[in-house]
C-alpha cells in the first residue's frame, strides 16, 4: 500500500553543516547586495553598510527561533510544523501556505530574470525558449538526489567565490591607487553630511531582503546528520557569513562610487561599480549575477519541494500525490516536478517586480510564524521565565512585522488573494473546518527521543 511504503522509504540523511550552509549562502546568494546597491544607496543617502549590519542582527534572531525550533521539530515542513505543532495546527497551516508563494515565488523570479538577460544577450532565442530550458534543467538537477543539489551548490559557490575574489582584488588597487584620509574610509558607515536615521531605517527594510532564503535550511532537517545541532548552527552561521560578505562587497562598492554622485542606472549600479574599478568587470559582474540568480533558483526549488512534502505527509496537501518519495534516489519527486511546472507557468505569467514582493509577503508571515513558535515554546509555556528565550523572538516578530506592514499594496492585495484561495482550499477539504486539517508527522532522527 501508498502508505506502507511511504513510512518504509525516507528522504537520506547525506547533508553535512558544511552542505547546509553551503546550500543557505547559494540560495540567499553570496552576491546578494549586488543587485540592489543602488536602491540602498539612494535609499540610505549612502550608508549601505550600515543598512546591511542592522538588517542581520535584526535576522539573527529569526534565525535562531529557526535553529531552535528545528531543535524540537527536524522536519521538512519547517515553519509548517513549527507553529502547527506549538500554537495551533491552523496557524500551522496558514503558515505552511504562505510558505508556498515563498518557495514557489523564489525560482519563478530567478527564472524571469535569467531569461530575460539571457534573451538580450542572446535574441535569437527567444524568452519562452530560455524559460522552458531553464525549467527543465533546474528540475533534473533536484530530481538527481540531494547529494548531486549539494555537489551543484558547491561548484556555484566556488565559481561565484571567483568572482566575488577578483572584484575585491581590483576594488583595492582602485581604492589604494588614491590618496584618501581616514574620514573617507568611514563615510560608508556614517558620514554626518547625510545621516539620517529615518533614511537609514528605511534602507534596513530593503537590506533585509538580502537574507531573505536563509529559513530554506531547516527544511532539509531530514537529510542533514544530526538536524537538532546542525540547523541552528547553519541557519545562524550562513546569516552571519552573508552579512559578513555583503558588507564587505558594499563598503568596497561605496568607496569606489560615492554616494553623492548619481548612478547611470539604479538597478545595475554594482555593474557600474566594478567598471570603474577594472573595465572587464562589466561583462564577468553581470554573467555571475546570472550564475547566481540559477543558484538560488535551484536551491528555491528544492526548498519548495522538501515544504510541499512536509506538508503532503501531513494530509494538509493531498498525500498520495506530495507524500510520496522516489524509492530509488529517496528524494519527493513528485513535489519537485510541480515546483518546475509551477515555476515554468510563473515565468509566464509573472513579473519580476509583482514576483519579488509577493515573495517578501508569504517570507515574512512565515518569520512571524516562526518567531511566535519560538516564544510560546521556549518561555510561555516554560516554568523559568528565562530572558534569552524571550526577547531574540520577540525582536525577531516586532521587526518582521514592521516590515510586513510596510509592503506595497501592490503587494499585500496579491498575497491576500493567495493567503484567502488556502483558506478556501482548507475549508473545502475539511467541508467547514469539520474534519481534521493537518496530520503532523515529525520522524525521528539519529538523536530522536
Amino acid at each position: 500500500m501508498p502508505s506502507d511504503t511511504n513510512r518504509a522509504v525516507s528522504l537520506r540523511r547525506a547533508l553535512t553543516l558544511w552542505d547546509l550552509i553551503l546550500y543557505g549562502v547559494i540560495v540567499i546568494q553570496p552576491t546578494a547586495p549586488m543587485s540592489v546597491f543602488g536602491v540602498l544607496s539612494n535609499r540610505g543617502k549612502g550608508h549601505v553598510v550600515t543598512t546591511i549590519l542592522i538588517a542581520m542582527v535584526a535576522m539573527l534572531f529569526t534565525a535562531i527561533s529557526y535553529g531552535r525550533m528545528a531543535r524540537v521539530y527536524p522536519s521538512a515542513g519547517s515553519a509548517f510544523t513549527y507553529v502547527g505543532k506549538t500554537i495551533n495546527p491552523f496557524l500551522g497551516y496558514i503558515t505552511g501556505w504562505s510558505m508556498v508563494m515563498d518557495y514557489m515565488i523564489n525560482p519563478i523570479i530567478c527564472i524571469i530574470w535569467i531569461s530575460q538577460q539571457a534573451h538580450v544577450a542572446i535574441p535569437a532565442v527567444p524568452y519562452a525558449g530560455w524559460v522552458v530550458a531553464l525549467a527543465a534543467v533546474l528540475t533534473w538537477l533536484n530530481i538527481q538526489g540531494i547529494r548531486t543539489s549539494a555537489r551543484a551548490s558547491a561548484g556555484l559557490a566556488l565559481g561565484m567565490g571567483v568572482v566575488i575574489v577578483l572584484f575585491f582584488t581590483y576594488a583595492s588597487r582602485y581604492i589604494f591607487g588614491h590618496s584618501h584620509d581616514v574620514a573617507f574610509f568611514l563615510r560608508p558607515f556614517y558620514d554626518p553630511s547625510t545621516f539620517q536615521m529615518g533614511n537609514v531605517l528605511g534602507g534596513t527594510s530593503i537590506a533585509v531582503l538580502t537574507y531573505i532564503g536563509f529559513d530554506g535550511i531547516s527544511t532539509l532537517s531530514e537529510e542533514a546528520e544530526n538536524p537538532r545541532r546542525n540547523i541552528l548552527l547553519a541557519t545562524v552561521l550562513t546569516c552571519v557569513v552573508i552579512g559578513i560578505l555583503s558588507a564587505l562587497e558594499v563598503y568596497a562598492a561605496q568607496l569606489i562610487w560615492p554616494a553623492s554622485e548619481p548612478f547611470p542606472d539604479e538597478t545595475t549600479a554594482f555593474v557600474y561599480v566594478g567598471a570603474r574599478a577594472w573595465a572587464p568587470l562589466f561583462a564577468i559582474l553581470g554573467i555571475t549575477l546570472t550564475v547566481a540568480n540559477f543558484g538560488s533558483a535551484m536551491g528555491a526549488q528544492l526548498g519548495a519541494a522538501r515544504l510541499l512534502f512536509g506538508m503532503g505527509r501531513s494530509n494538509a496537501l493531498p498525500k498520495a500525490f506530495f507524500g510520496s518519495i522516489d524509492p530509488k534516489r529517496r528524494v519527493p519527486r513528485n513535489s519537485v516536478v510541480f515546483v518546475g511546472v509551477i515555476s515554468l507557468i510563473g515565468a509566464f505569467l509573472l513579473d519580476f517586480d509583482l514576483g519579488a514582493q509577493m515573495l517578501n509577503f508569504g517570507a515574512l508571515i512565515a518569520f512571524m510564524g516562526v518567531n511566535a513558535a519560538a516564544l510560546v515554546h521556549y518561555y510561555i509555556r516554560e516554568k523559568e521565565k528565562k530572558l534569552s528565550n524571550l526577547i531574540p523572538p520577540a525582536i525577531g516578530f516586532a521587526v518582521c512585522l514592521l516590515l510586513w506592514l510596510n509592503l506595497s499594496w501592490t503587494a499585500q492585495i496579491a498575497g491576500s488573494i493567495w493567503m484567502a484561495a488556502g483558506i478556501a482550499f482548507g475549508y473545502w477539504k475539511t467541508r467547514g473546518f469539520k474534519g481534521e486539517l493537518v496530520q503532523f508527522d515529525v520522524p525521528a532522527d539519529e538523536l530522536g527521543s
